[in-house]
């Protein structure tokens, strides 16, 4: 594992500290994560983008095929508004 050196403010290194403490864990397994979750952070939201449209085409939701004209979105109700 490759070490990596930054500069910080040293109020943020200490408030770093004091949360990973609380959260039972450390600054560098903080910094880890994030850095591995930025790095790839393309490929996660092509995947979640993936499993969100394979969803889409395996849900029962308008599986009778009913079509919406734009004109039919003016003449429902807004959610929390009483009718005429």
């Amino acid at each position: 594992m490759a070490n990596l050196t930054i500069a910080l403010d040293e109020t943020i290194i200490r408030d770093a500290r004091i949360r990973a403490i609380q959260e039972g864990t450390s600054v560098s397994a903080k910094l880890r994560e994030f850095l591995t979750d930025y790095a790839k952070g393309a490929s996660r939201q092509q995947a979640a983008g993936q499993a969100f449209i394979a969803a889409a085409r395996a849900s029962q939701a308008n599986a009778e095929g009913q079509r919406f004209s734009r004109e039919d979105a003016y003449d429902r109700l807004y959610p929390g508004t009483v009718g005429p």
